[in-house]
């Protein structure tokens, strides 16, 4: 006599799934037909992926909460475009064709029409969870799929913010984005597969980037590494052990690396640097990811890096 036995559930995945060479596959075609995309945020982040989109080919609508901050994003894709034509990287005919691609809107009920949207407002969580709540409400196409620049924050959480979570993910690019072939792409545990796929697809096959597969977890794999090395160096600086040009003089001929933490740190937005290093902190509260106090006091008086003249150099 046979014994019935029960099936073993299976288990819940929470690793990431290896990269691996796409295919020829409905998800390639899927990700092909993607031809109007939306980015949320005029900073750089945003006029960089803009750009990115615009150069291949993309109907673009950028979004910003007001009239200015749409103005300063369409300065930085100009200034940009025109920067890619002194260093030979793009035509003025393509610089023109560009710019012809890519429209600006205050108003988010104008994505209705868009097939993927890509979020790069600033690293706040509440500031977030209501553009993919609006976002939800704004895109009628329910395979459209929403995702998020985030360098840290847990996707899970954005995509219970829509009704749509399945069809949320992370796509992280690095800044400058139009120069930088890397993109991570994170599904939480709500992102169906062929969306994981299918955006990764499209990273590779439309925009011509390469990619990596990361858990969603505070920092995916880049931050996570990098964060704590940068704030290790802003400790280094605050203690009186090393001066920055120092600091940065050791990495770069010591160890090859071609730019110093904190000249790296000032290019990166030290206030974005804090932001990922709090999220981490909250995250995993180790040590290594706490903010320095002379990291915080610099946010404060409006020490960013680059984007604002003054940081560890200044500009």
């Amino acid at each position: 006599m046979s014994t019935a036995t029960a099936a073993s559930p299976t288990p819940v995945t929470t690793s990431a799934p290896e990269a691996t060479e796409p295919e020829a596959t409905e998800e390639s075609a899927a990700a092909r037909a993607i031809r109007r995309v939306g980015v949320v945020g005029c900073g750089v982040m945003g006029a960089g992926l803009a750009e990115v989109c615009a150069r291949a080919g993309l109907d673009v609508l950028v979004t910003s909460s007001g009239e200015d901050g749409l103005a300063r994003g369409r300065g930085r894709l100009e200034r940009s475009l025109a920067h890619a034509v002194r260093k030979d990287r793009i035509s003025d005919t393509a610089r023109e064709e560009t710019l012809a691609r890519v429209s600006f809107t205050t108003d988010l009920a104008a994505f209705r029409d868009r097939q993927l949207v890509l979020e790069a407002a600033p690293e706040d969580e509440p500031t977030k969870l209501r553009i993919f709540q609006a976002l939800d409400r704004a895109v009628e196409d329910p395979e459209a799929i929403l995702a998020t620049n985030t360098s840290a924050l847990p996707v899970m959480r954005l995509a219970r913010a829509t009704d749509r979570p399945g069809q949320v993910l992370g796509l992280h690019f690095f800044n400058p984005a139009p120069v930088l072939p890397l993109v991570e792409v994170i599904g939480s545990l709500l992102t169906r597969d062929r969306t994981r796929r299918i955006a990764a697809e499209f990273a590779t096959t439309v925009l011509g980037k390469q990619v990596v597969h990361a858990g969603d977890r505070s920092g995916f794999v880049v931050n996570a590494l990098l964060i704590p090395y940068l704030l290790s160096a802003i400790r280094m600086c605050e203690a009186g052990f090393a001066g920055a040009q120092d600091i940065d003089k050791a990495m770069t001929l010591g160890c090859s690396h071609p730019m110093g933490p904190l000249a790296l740190a000032d290019l990166i937005g030290l206030d974005t640097v804090a932001a990922i290093g709090t999220a981490l902190y909250e995250e995993f509260k180790e040590p290594t990811h706490a903010v320095p106090p002379l990291l915080s006091r610099m946010v404060d008086g409006g020490l960013l890096g680059r984007k604002s003249g003054q940081g560890f150099y200044t500009y």
